[in-house]
């Protein structure tokens, strides 16, 4: 993952990737991602909102047990930093999603980057493409940096 620095907004899918999917190249770019969030090479900001979609996906599909351990890696990943889920996040939410007419979750991603002035994301969802406020990279793209 060269040429990466920077501050940026990460979905949940790069954190799922690595827990759900064994074979598929997106996950050693995600395994990329993090790595370099731990390492601090790049400022990576989440919504409180990951952790319930990332608990609530895993424990759909691999059972309770594997959900808890994953919030709790989740919860602990050196250099993740969380933006809190308020009502500034809230009514921003709702104007994304009037304007862009975008998933409610993603409208919550979206309004978290821009509350921090953040202008890249981090995630394969097309949801993100073409929006104004931020710039969506893509994990092929980060297996190309």
């Amino acid at each position: 993952m060269k040429n990466m620095k920077g501050i940026y907004y990460v979905d949940s899918n790069i954190f799922l990737n690595p827990v759900l999917y064994q074979d598929l190249p997106e996950v050693e770019f995600s395994r990329e991602v993090i790595l370099s969030i731990e390492k601090g090479d790049i400022q990576a900001y989440t919504s409180t909102l990951t952790w319930d979609e990332i608990s609530h996906v895993v424990e759909k599909l691999l059972g309770r047990t594997d959900a808890i351990e994953t919030g709790r890696k989740f919860m602990n990943y050196p250099g993740l930093r969380f933006i809190i889920m308020d009502e500034d996040v809230m009514r921003r939410s709702q104007l994304m999603r009037e304007k862009y007419n975008i998933k409610p979750r993603n409208a919550i991603h979206l309004a978290s980057a821009i509350g921090r002035r953040i202008k890249k994301i981090i995630t394969d969802d097309r949801d993100f493409d073409n929006l104004k406020e931020i710039e969506r990279i893509g994990l092929k793209e980060i297996g190309t940096k």
